[in-house]
């Protein structure tokens, strides 16, 4: 059924030409020279990322909850997954009222790439975490239910900008800078391990952990994190099935039940955590600090 309902919804939105905004004007900061060159694109993957930027998809107007999650597509930081892990899953989001934007990071082990993920693809997700908040009027967004979600190795940036330090610079010149990039909650889909601390403190945001018993390395990664959740006493929520190996994407393609069911048990942890009751934005509302 989700298989269906994921064709129409890919045709809904096809007609539809979605706002593409690079993260930074003139290009990443230390390599504005070389955001003009193209990327390369071929079936299902996107690399030579060299100006990250965020494609923006709204839900409709009426069904529209406030709530917003950056989307990091994985790809072992050598190429992008980006339609199955970034478009499908911005569309199924829109589906519950969710503004979704899909992140196209830096890929730091991409052949001869100057860049590294814990220094610049993160700097990426904490930026387009900022600019989504600086413009959550004109986005309809409440940026107090600003989230991220991660797959693969894209759970490792959203792992770096959960868990490290998000403050905005007072100071900055650049006024989306001055923006707080701390998630207000965190979804995790068969993540990596970089980004993740020793100790996850108790304010650590609100997290939703999702792999499949036979994906080991993602699966030991799900099982520790949760279990120092759990020593913290933050909010969190697992769901570990049987059987599924990695790289399932939003379980479109799937035989298995349990696999094309899994965005209803996100959807379920959404509106349980007061996620999907529409809210007025409010332009003046800010998110909390850290």
């Amino acid at each position: 059924m989700l298989t269906t309902l994921a064709l129409v919804l890919t045709a809904a939105f096809a007609a539809d030409d979605p706002q593409v905004v690079p993260l930074w004007p003139k290009g990443p900061p230390g390599f504005e020279a070389r955001r003009d060159e193209a990327e390369q694109a071929k079936d299902y993957w996107v690399k030579n990322i060299h100006n990250p930027s965020v494609t923006v998809f709204l839900p409709p107007k009426d069904k529209a909850t406030g709530a917003a999650v950056l989307i990091c597509p994985g790809g072992g930081h050598r190429e992008l997954v980006f339609n199955a892990e970034g478009v499908e899953a911005a569309h199924y989001l829109n589906s519950i009222g969710v503004a979704a934007f899909a992140l196209k990071y830096r890929l730091g082990r991409e052949k001869d790439s100057p860049y590294k993920p814990e220094v610049h693809a993160r700097e990426d997700g904490l930026r387009a975490l900022r600019l989504i908040r600086s413009r959550a009027a004109e986005w309809g967004i409440d940026p107090n239910r600003v989230g991220v979600m991660g797959f693969s190795a894209g759970g490792e940036v959203a792992s770096l900008v959960s868990f490290g330090p998000t403050a905005g610079q007072s100071d900055a010149a650049d006024p989306i800078d001055r923006v707080d990039a701390r998630p207000n909650f965190l979804i995790q889909i068969y993540p990596g391990p970089l980004g993740i601390p020793d100790v996850i403190p108790k304010d650590a945001p609100p997290a939703f952990l999702l792999v499949a018993n036979d994906d080991r390395g993602a699966a030991r990664v799900i099982a520790g994190l949760f279990q120092k959740y759990r020593t913290a006493g933050a909010p969190v929520e697992a769901h570990v099935f049987a059987r599924g190996g990695h790289g399932f994407n939003m379980g479109n393609r799937s035989k298995l039940a349990t696999l094309k069911n899994w965005p209803k048990r996100l959807a379920d942890w959404m509106a349980d955590n007061d996620l999907l009751s529409p809210r007025k934005p409010s332009e003046n509302a800010a998110p909390p600090s850290r």
